[in-house]
Formats: C-alpha cells, sequence, structure tokens
C-alpha cells in the first residue's frame, strides 16, 4: 500500500466574528476591541485584633478566599495580630459554580492552619463597579469564629465585580492562575514596559598631549580606549609614535537614560601582542556629557588624563598623565536602532524637538489563543502556561500567564500613539517557564510559541480587524505551527492632514540622509542597543526575559539563510514577471493572433505617433484606470507569514541545519570553517541586497494594489491630475522643465530625499510577509 500523504496544515489568516465591545454597547468605553468578562474582584487590605495562638502564643495569620471551586492565599505575616497584606484577588464570574465568597482568617502555626476568623458573602449582594465609577473604599469587617459566636477581631476588605478595564485588573491575582503560589504569582501579571530613552553617544578622539611614557627607552604605539559598561571600543594605533599622538577617529555606544555606567577612557600603550600599559585614564559621567538636540555643531574640549602610582602597599598617587583633546556628546538629533530597518515600531530621532505630530491612535485587543501545543509536562500529560507581549515603539505590554490551558482567554485591551503609518506592531506569544517559586528552571528559557507582525499602512483607518493569525515557527527539524491567536485591531486617525503629510516626508530624521551613519556602523550599534535593552527590561518586575526580547526585535534577521535567497530571487523574478508577460502580449499582436486586437494597437500607436501630447496623458490615464479596476480586488486582510513564499515548507534538512548553524560555525576542520564562514558572510549581504532590490521592485507594484489604501487613492489622484495637466500643456515645455530641474546647479540641490521618493519608501512590500 502507498504511504498515507500527512494531512496538510492550515497556515492561512482567518476572518474572526468574535462578540467585541466595539460592535455593540458596553459598560466601558475602554474595552472597545474585547469581550467584556465580568471578575469578583477581593482587595484584603489589613486586619486588626487578631487573637493569640493558645498553644505558642503567637498570631501567624494569612488569609484563605474561596469561592466556587477556586481558592486564593495571601502571603503569611510572623508573630502580629495587626497584619497588612494589601492584595487584590480576581474571580472570573463566568467560571464559578457557587453562590458564595468565603473569608477565613488562619493561623499557619496551628496543626491544621486553624480558623481563627471567618465571614461570607453573597455573591448576588456584590455591588457592580465599571469605570470611570470612583473606586470601592474598603470597610471594616468583624470576624466571628468558627461557631460563629464570638467576635475575633476586625477585616478591612472590598468586594465588587468589575471587568478588565478595573484598575485592579493588572496587580490582582487572578483564578487563571490558581496553582500559582507565593512570589510566582507576580510572573503572571499583565504588565506595561518602557523602553529607556536611547542615545548615540559620540566620541570623537582627535589627539593628545604631554603623555608619560611606560618605558623611555621605546617610542609609543598609542591608542585610545573606551569603556562603557561591558562594552570596550578601540580606535587605531596612531601613526605619530611620539608623546603627542594624533587619531582624527570617532567611536560611538549606545547609551540608555539614566544614565547608570560612567564612560572611561584611558590611552593605551600597545607594549606586544598580549601587553598593553594604561598611560592615563579619565573617568566622565555620561549626566555631565553635553546633549545635541537640534542639527547643530558641539564644540571640543581637553579633559585631563589621570595615572595611579603606588607608593606604599596600601598608599596611590593619582598623578597627572597628560591631556585628551576630543569632542563628545549625547547625539539626539538620529533614530536609534533597537529593530531591523523594516520592521520598525517607531522612526523619531531621540531628541523630542525633532518629533512630528501626532497622526492617530493604535488600538489593540488580544482575545485569545486556540489550539496550542504542549511546551512541558504536569502530572504525566501536556500543557502550556501561555503569555503575550505586544511591542510598538517604546511601550511594552506583557499579558497576564493563563496556566495550563491549550485555549487561553486574556482579552486585554492595549493602545499607542502613532506618529507615522510605515510602523509595524508585533506580538509574540511565549510558555511561561518561570513559574515555580525558587525553582531557576534549570537556566531553560520562554519557548516561543510564534508571532505576529501588522504593517499599519495596510489598515483601513477607523476599521476593526479581527483575525485568527496562525503563529508559526521555523526550527531545525521543519516549520511547526503552535496554534492560532485572534486579535482584534484598529487605527484610527484624528488628524487626517498630518496623515497625508507624512507620506511626503522623508523616512527617518533629516541627519540619517545629510550626515549618514555607515552600514557596518549601524548595524553594531542596532546589537548594542538591543543588548541594552535586554538588560534594562530583564530588571523590570515582572522580568521580561533575554530571549523574549531579542525575539520581538528579531536579532537574528541578517543571519545566512539559503531559504530566504531562494524566496528573495522568485520575488525579484516575481516582480520582473509582468516585462516578459508583456513582451509575450507584445509577439502575439506581431503575430497577428487576434487580427481585431493588432488592428487596435496599431491605430493607437499611429494616432500617438501623429500627435505626441497624448502619449503621456494616455500613460497616467492607463494607471488610474489600472487602479480603479483593482480596486474590488483590494486586500481585505492584514498581510501575514507566507510559508509558500518564505520556502518554509518546502526547506530541505540540510538548509535548515545550515540556517540554525552558530557563527561561527560549529562543523568539523579549520580549513572549511574558515571558508564556510566567509561564504556564509559574502551570501548574507548578497541575500539582503537582493532582497532590497525586490522590497523597491514591490512598492512600485504597491502603487496600484491598494495594500495601503491611503496611498494607492493618493497616487491615483496624482495621476488624474497629471493627466489633465500634461493635456493642457505643451510637452517640449514639460521636457524642457524636466530637464532644466535635473540639470540645476549643486547649489540649489537638498541632500534629503524628494517628495517622490520619500512616497515610494513607504509603500509596503511583501518583506512584511517574510518569516
Amino acid at each position: 500500500m502507498p504511504p498515507k500523504e500527512k494531512p496538510r496544515v492550515d497556515y492561512t489568516l482567518k476572518a474572526t466574528s468574535p462578540d467585541i465591545g466595539g460592535r455593540k454597547a458596553t459598560g466601558s468605553d475602554k474595552l472597545t476591541l474585547v469581550e467584556q468578562r465580568q471578575f469578583i474582584y477581593v482587595r484584603i487590605v489589613k486586619a486588626n485584633g487578631l487573637p493569640m495562638n493558645n498553644i505558642s502564643g503567637t498570631c501567624n495569620p494569612f488569609v484563605e478566599l474561596k469561592i466556587g471551586n477556586y481558592k486564593g492565599i495571601t502571603r503569611c505575616f510572623e508573630q502580629t495580630s495587626n497584619p497588612e497584606w494589601n492584595e487584590v484577588y480576581a474571580f472570573t464570574r463566568d467560571q464559578i459554580l457557587g453562590g458564595r465568597l468565603e473569608i477565613l482568617v488562619r493561623d499557619k502555626e496551628s496543626a491544621i492552619n486553624e480558623i481563627t476568623g471567618h465571614l461570607s458573602f453573597d455573591l448576588g449582594h456584590i455591588p457592580t463597579r465599571f469605570p470611570p465609577d470612583s473606586p470601592l473604599a474598603p470597610q471594616w469587617y468583624k470576624l466571628e469564629d468558627r461557631n460563629g459566636v464570638k467576635i475575633v477581631g476586625e477585616l478591612m476588605l472590598a468586594v465588587w465585580i468589575g471587568n478588565q478595564a478595573d484598575d485592579a485588573f493588572p496587580v490582582a491575582w487572578h483564578s487563571d492562575a490558581a496553582a500559582v503560589s507565593g512570589k510566582s504569582v507576580t510572573k503572571t501579571r499583565s504588565n506595561v514596559y518602557l523602553s529607556p530613552v536611547l542615545w548615540y553617544l559620540r566620541i570623537q578622539v582627535i589627539a593628545a598631549q604631554d603623555l608619560a611614557p611606560a618605558d623611555r627607552n621605546r617610542k609609543p604605539e598609542a591608542y585610545v580606549k573606551a569603556v562603557l559598561g561591558n562594552l570596550v571600543l578601540r580606535t587605531k594605533v596612531s601613526k605619530d609614535t611620539n608623546l603627542n599622538p594624533t587619531w582624527n577617529e570617532e567611536v560611538m555606544f549606545v547609551a540608555a537614560e539614566p544614565f547608570d555606567d560612567p564612560l572611561v577612557l584611558s590611552v593605551e600603550d600597545k607594549m606586544g601582542a598580549d601587553k598593553d600599559v594604561c598611560l592615563g585614564r579619565s573617568v566622565i559621567p555620561l549626566h555631565q556629557v553635553e546633549k545635541r538636540l537640534l542639527p547643530q555643531p558641539i564644540g571640543d574640549q581637553w579633559i585631563t588624563l589621570q595615572k595611579h602610582v603606588a607608593e606604599g602597599e596600601k598608599k596611590t598617587e593619582v598623578k597627572f598623565a597628560g591631556r585628551l583633546h576630543l569632542r563628545i556628546f549625547l547625539d539626539g538629533v538620529y533614530h536609534v536602532f533597537d529593530e531591523p530597518t523594516y520592521y520598525c515600531s517607531d522612526l523619531r530621532a531621540t531628541s523630542p524637538k525633532l518629533w512630528p505630530e501626532k497622526i492617530g491612535v493604535l488600538e489593540l485587543g488580544i482575545l485569545k489563543a486556540e489550539g496550542l501545543l504542549p511546551t512541558k509536562s504536569k502530572d504525566g500529560r501536556g500543557t502550556t502556561d501561555a503569555y503575550c507581549v505586544a511591542k510598538y515603539g517604546q511601550k511594552w505590554v506583557r499579558t497576564r500567564t493563563i496556566v495550563d490551558s491549550f485555549a487561553p482567554k486574556w482579552n486585554e485591551q492595549y493602545h499607542w500613539d502613532v506618529y507615522d503609518p510605515y510602523t509595524v506592531v508585533t506580538i509574540g506569544v511565549f510558555h511561561n517557564y518561570h513559574l515555580q517559586e525558587g525553582d531557576k528552571n534549570g537556566g531553560k528559557r520562554d519557548p516561543r510559541l510564534g508571532k505576529v507582525r501588522i504593517r499599519l499602512s495596510t489598515l483601513e483607518t477607523g476599521r476593526i480587524y479581527t483575525h485568527s493569525y496562525p503563529l508559526l515557527v521555523l526550527q531545525p527539524n521543519g516549520l511547526k505551527k503552535m496554534g492560532e491567536l485572534h486579535l482584534a485591531v484598529k487605527f484610527s486617525c484624528n488628524n487626517w492632514i498630518d496623515l497625508f503629510h507624512t507620506y511626503s516626508q522623508p523616512l527617518l530624521p533629516m541627519m540619517h540622509y545629510l550626515k549618514p551613519l555607515s552600514v557596518y556602523q549601524l548595524d553594531s550599534l542596532r546589537h548594542q542597543a538591543t543588548y541594552t535593552l535586554s538588560l534594562r527590561l530583564g530588571r523590570a518586575d515582572p522580568p521580561l526575559s533575554r530571549e523574549v526580547v531579542e525575539y520581538m526585535l528579531d536579532t537574528g534577521v541578517n543571519r545566512w539563510s539559503l531559504r530566504r535567497g531562494k524566496a528573495n530571487c522568485e520575488r525579484v523574478m516575481a516582480c520582473l514577471s509582468g516585462i516578459v508577460f508583456i513582451w509575450g502580449q507584445f509577439d502575439q499582436i506581431r503575430h497577428w493572433k487576434n487580427s481585431a486586437v493588432t488592428i487596435l494597437i496599431y491605430s493607437l500607436f499611429v494616432a500617438m505617433v501623429m500627435s505626441p501630447k497624448l502619449i503621456l496623458p494616455a500613460f497616467f490615464l492607463a494607471f488610474f484606470v489600472l487602479g480603479v479596476w483593482r480596486f474590488p480586488k483590494r486586500p481585505r486582510h492584514p498581510p501575514h507569514m507566507d510559508t509558500k513564499l518564505s520556502h518554509a515548507e518546502t526547506a530541505q534538512h540540510d538548509e535548515l541545519d545550515e540556517e540554525f548553524d552558530t557563527f561561527p560555525t560549529s562543523k568539523q576542520g579549520e580549513a572549511l570553517k574558515t571558508r564556510y564562514d566567509r561564504l556564509r558572510g559574502i551570501a548574507g549581504r548578497l541575500m539582503i541586497m537582493i532582497g532590497d532590490l525586490a522590497t523597491q521592485l514591490e512598492r512600485i507594484h504597491a502603487l496600484v494594489s491598494w495594500r495601503d489604501p491611503r496611498a494607492t487613492a493618493m497616487f491615483l489622484i496624482f495621476c488624474l491630475i497629471a493627466c489633465i495637466l500634461v493635456h493642457k500643456v505643451q510637452f517640449r515645455y514639460l521636457v524642457l522643465v524636466t530637464w532644466t530641474y535635473a540639470m540645476r546647479p549643486p547649489r540649489l540641490r537638498v541632500g534629503i530625499p524628494s517628495i517622490p521618493q520619500s512616497f515610494l519608501r513607504r509603500l509596503p512590500a511583501k518583506t512584511d510577509s517574510m518569516l
């Protein structure tokens, strides 16, 4: 019998129809893109006058909350009858089976955690509170003993019914994480993070004077070493072998506010292959460094170098060791890249003085996931503890962790300010490996379950997009679908003039074009920025682990991949296929395959030759008609990962083994290693060049594809106006004006991109659909 074929996995994007607030009346104006869910909130504040244990003579209280089949426990206080907890608990209303809320105060020191006092609430009598209502004030409640006879103290608390828009929602312990307790509860909560403000720290080393030589019998080979935190950069060795060397060289760091680490500059003498001697050093706190907020020159300065000389076993003397001439400043007129250029979520300069006007708001509803695959084993069965991370601009958001569920429901909504439509919001799904209290999880990382990227310029303004996105992960053994993520996305515009004006502006701040940084500089600085963000976000509570930050920022996007090389070549061929198609049609016309069409085309050609002024109007009119003809067929869904385009399904095992190989390679053989790494480096750059060419060609195709509805509408209007204009103006004058403009003197030229260039660079390409 022939072998059975594997069932084909569905990797397509699907439209969904969730019952979200934006499509019906809702009790909260904050929940327009998610399904509104009700929670029973319990805020345990403090207790007063709790009795002492009869045996130990102490009181070690904690509170236990029981409602239906769920139970929550506060932390325990040692030896106090007046504890203060200030903890919030949230129980999902539609998952509760019981009809009463029981609150029990227990003593940890007793053998069976004896009940010190208790009280209960009927769920039907709990008040409802939805924003913008004011928070419910906590009240004192009398605690009764377990027999309900004696008053044994007081407990201050508040109980109410609310939804996800409640202020207590992010800080509450949720019944979805009922199996988690202790300090690990904080790792299940939703949170909002802000990336630190990133600056380019520029150090232009000019020269040094009056250096003290390490060896008077030899000429110094001096270079400058700059250290910022764990990063070290060096200049080249000066060609001046004297005590007044010159360099005229620049080194750059990425510095993050607040500035924790100082900059350490030192002049080193290269004594040998493995021996360097410090001739003098200086420590510069970054908060004292001048900031450049506008494109204006920064003055140079001289700093004093010092050298520590040992006089005894414990005494050292600080001596003058020369001066260093340099120009140092924090440059805020550039955009600091922390993401690949294609997937940037923010294109603004660091300096707030150079920010454009806000053009709209991005709203994202993270609804749920379905069909997640198990990522760990628990009690002999597979399970998943999933959470989402979304990143746009400087704002990162993290949903709460839903424990032990293959179909978690988050229903959390977030929003961001938008300054440019040519930006991308990234949403990733991960498994939480940090839920066991006191367990370092053996160094395991949070496994990634997939990622979704949505470019804002592909969204119609004001429309709510609700889709199910397949979660795809490429592994050494092939492509794997980890489940589906349901999202609701809305891009709202509050300033249409500024929105359309952005299409005529340069994509990046002006200094990127007037004084551009090299490709190698940008690549090195992007890795510095990623490393800095990983350290800062890893110190938050709960932390965003390094693997999560690197996956969201696509740190490995430029590594060599034969699969991507094939895909980029096919993208180029697909864009050039139009020329082949036109030639094929022309060949049919000149061979009279259809006599009527041949006569019609020949008549039009004669008319154009006899009346040349009709050529340009016909050219622009053809684009206008083509765009209008494609309007009913315009894309209705946001772009997503295309497995066929990316060759993810057809990639061979050896190709994936090469793609996931380390760099440098882990293969055996020194000669093979050298040749292989060199080949991968060259091929990787070739892959990027082919991808850039494909992107430019796809942007031309996007003029009439309605992938960006605003850009296509603007281009069609331009074509219609140009059609009328060139019809009214004689052709020779248009040619004269165009040629005169192209041959204008250098003094009349501006170094920034023209309006057509800026417009074309903002058009979407199939780069958004590359996996």
